[in-house]
């Protein structure tokens, strides 16, 4: 969403503001901080360990009076989470028009992922314009019966973002992290990233089962780093059974900088993030997503992506597969099916479009 805040300022017709919930706040804070946002709202809503339930409800009745107050003739919406869903719903009580950010991606099941797949097919029903990424999200939204005129296809955000900041320089912190523990030709990275709700419980367990025998096995050929979420479903069964592998480093949340330089020195990334998947294919990075089902087919079909689950075994088999063959599906260079970067001003053209169309 920063680079469409930053379209949104930079064009004089527009008065817009940002509101923030506080979802996800640590990781909050330093994308405000790195894209030099400030938000004029700041509803600091989360709490540890908060349940989906009085997150909505919290969500809904805080922006009832700021929408009340502001009186906005839209909100945007980004993606898929409880803060995006809520903000939609309220909105559409309100009357107000709602713009959605990364429209139409579907799994059609709505138990994975949980409870996103729900949250963006809420947001559809009550969205005014439908700004999708890709043709498959379009197809998707009119196989819904979505009229094709509320429609547009932007390519990712996502694009935008990772263009303005991947030619900045390494932050220390990678490149220290690099130097002690050897990355070079003859000892590669595999980063992991794995915190899904859905993954919660034995999954996870299953996926650190498979990245224990992964470190067995490649002894000093590579060296696995994992930046561990805090939610303690994820941190304490990640702590107990990889805290203590010497091939294995696992680190605190990381900033959205070194998380982006971390990709572009990764041999390969196994995760379970969304917006990961899309990174990485935007990098040519291989990638084994740590899910049953991808709401990213584009990344399916690059050749990139490849659906793997949590089966350890599965997991196993398709790591030592990238890793030993000469594909050249994985590689850079191709044209990215998630965008060229210009998607966060197709958005702001299309709401000026659509003011103009409807007086």
């Amino acid at each position: 969403m920063a680079p469409v805040v930053k379209a949104l300022q930079a064009n004089p017709s527009i008065d817009s503001r940002v509101c923030v919930t506080g979802q996800h706040r640590e990781m909050l804070d330093q994308v405000l901080s790195l894209f030099d946002i400030h938000p004029d709202v700041d509803l600091n809503l989360m709490q540890p360990n908060q349940q989906l339930a009085g997150l909505t409800s919290e969500i809904l009745v805080h922006l009832d009076a700021i929408y009340s107050k502001m009186k906005p003739e839209w909100i945007l919406v980004q993606g898929d989470t409880t803060t995006a869903m809520a903000s939609a719903l309220g909105a559409f009580y309100q009357r107000i028009k709602v713009g959605h950010v990364e429209a139409g991606l579907r799994t059609f099941d709505k138990w994975q992922p949980f409870p996103e797949e729900v949250n963006r097919r809420i947001i559809s029903t009550v969205a005014d314009l439908h700004f999708a990424p890709t043709e498959h999200s379009r197809n998707n939204l009119l196989h819904e019966g979505i009229p094709d005129e509320s429609i547009k296809v932007t390519g990712n955000t996502v694009v935008d973002a990772l263009n303005t900041i991947v030619n900045r320089p390494a932050p220390v912190e990678v490149t220290d992290l690099l130097e002690t523990l050897g990355i070079s030709e003859t000892r590669q990275l595999i980063l992991i990233t794995a915190h899904r709700r859905e993954n919660f419980g034995e999954p996870l367990e299953h996926i650190c089962q498979a990245i224990l025998q992964l470190a067995d096995a490649f002894g000093d050929q590579m060296r696995f780093v994992y930046p561990v979420h805090r939610n303690p479903n994820v941190s304490e069964p990640v702590h107990r059974l990889l805290g203590h592998h010497k091939s294995i480093q696992l680190l605190d949340p990381l900033e959205y900088l070194p998380l982006v330089h971390l990709l572009k020195n990764a041999r390969l990334v196994l995760t379970d993030s969304g917006g990961i998947q899309e990174e990485a294919v935007s990098l040519g990075k291989p990638t084994l997503v740590l899910r049953e089902k991808t709401e990213r087919p584009e990344g399916l079909e690059s050749g990139i992506l490849k659906l793997v689950g949590t089966d350890p075994k599965t997991i196993v088999n398709a790591v030592n597969s990238v890793l030993n063959s000469s594909d050249q599906n994985f590689r850079q260079g191709y044209c990215n099916p998630f965008g060229d970067g210009q998607a966060s001003h197709r958005i702001v053209d299309a709401i000026l479009d659509h003011r103009e169309f409807t007086g």
